[in-house]
């Protein structure tokens, strides 16, 4: 009984709060319910692009941009006027080596921001009413979070593709130079590559290559523009090589073995630069974490001690 009073009297504070707070209530209120029905919406709508053969992620949009696509799409549509080319090429060079340039646009990726920022600060306003409201200070600096998290999380995308095309690409170069050796050509070869090879940002774009080579495009240029869009010197050394012996007539299954053994002693290296870079990055956390702890534990007996004894009076 005492429960459902209290709960009574707090509705019936709340109902005869001041206009600022039950406008903030209400927007609070609206914009979770409008962000519950677009998540709805995006996960129950079929996901555009998506390869259920290969179960690749090719040209499906991340979940969260799919979830907030009815808040997202609508403000995309505004901010193609407010979006300069340097900052529309920049982003869509960001976009195409994170393989998302098809999929998600530089207009919807900034319309994404500012959802992201607009919806940290109604969360921090809905969070900071029972305790008053939140100042303004916090709710921008909650906003700025929200804006920059999806520039993190692009740079990490960027970063995963990267090292899981590094770690890939010589067992790729193995199939094709099995592939070649056996009489197939380029072509043919990448195909195996792309059918036999395991799921991965290396496989999606041998299968652009080929979908580009049945499209009209040359071969050379379909592998210049997988060398763009990975933005790795391997690859590039790689497709300058292939290039080369295929205009000069050259074969190609010694130069595929020779690109592949090498980039796969730049891995070796890599992980040898890794291994040794290690105890220097761990020194920070030993000297400000564990070494603290460690006397601490050790000392305090010892401490203890002197404290009985009466020797630190």
């Amino acid at each position: 009984m005492s429960d459902a009073r209290t709960a009574s009297t707090a509705l019936a504070a709340i109902l005869h709060a001041d206009g600022t707070v039950q406008w903030l209530i209400a927007a609070s209120l609206g914009a979770s319910v409008a962000f519950g029905v677009a998540w709805l919406a995006a996960f129950l709508a079929p996901q555009p692009g998506f390869d259920s053969r290969a179960g690749s992620p090719a040209g499906r949009l991340p979940a969260w941009w799919r979830w907030g696509a009815i808040l997202i799409d609508p403000l995309a549509i505004h901010l193609g006027p407010w979006l300069s080319a340097g900052a529309r090429h920049a982003l869509g060079e960001r976009l195409r080596r994170a393989g998302l340039e098809q999929v998600l646009g530089a207009e919807r990726f900034v319309a994404g921001r500012l959802a992201a920022a607009g919806l940290a600060a109604i969360a921090s306003v809905a969070l900071g009413i029972p305790l008053g409201g939140a100042p303004g200070p916090v709710s921008f600096a909650v906003a700025a979070l929200g804006w920059m998290l999806p520039g993190t999380w692009l740079r990490d995308r960027i970063a995963q593709r990267q090292r899981t095309v590094l770690r890939e690409l010589p067992f790729f170069l193995d199939v094709i130079t099995l592939a070649v050796e056996s009489g197939l050509n380029l072509a043919s070869a990448l195909a195996q590559a792309a059918d036999k090879g395991p799921p991965g940002p290396l496989r999606e774009e041998f299968e652009r290559v080929l979908r580009d080579i049945r499209a009209g495009r040359t071969r050379a240029d379909a592998l210049r523009a997988m060398a763009e869009r990975l933005a790795q010197p391997g690859v590039g050394a790689l497709v300058a090589s292939l290039v080369v012996a295929e205009q000069q007539g050259g074969a190609l299954a010694p130069i595929l073995r020779a690109q592949a053994e090498q980039r796969r002693n730049e891995r070796f290296q890599r992980a040898e630069k890794l291994a040794m870079e290690a105890p220097v990055k761990m020194l920070l956390p030993l000297l400000l974490f564990i070494f603290p702890c460690t006397f601490a534990v050790l000392l305090f007996p010892v401490f203890a001690r002197m404290l009985m004894e009466g020797w630190l009076k």
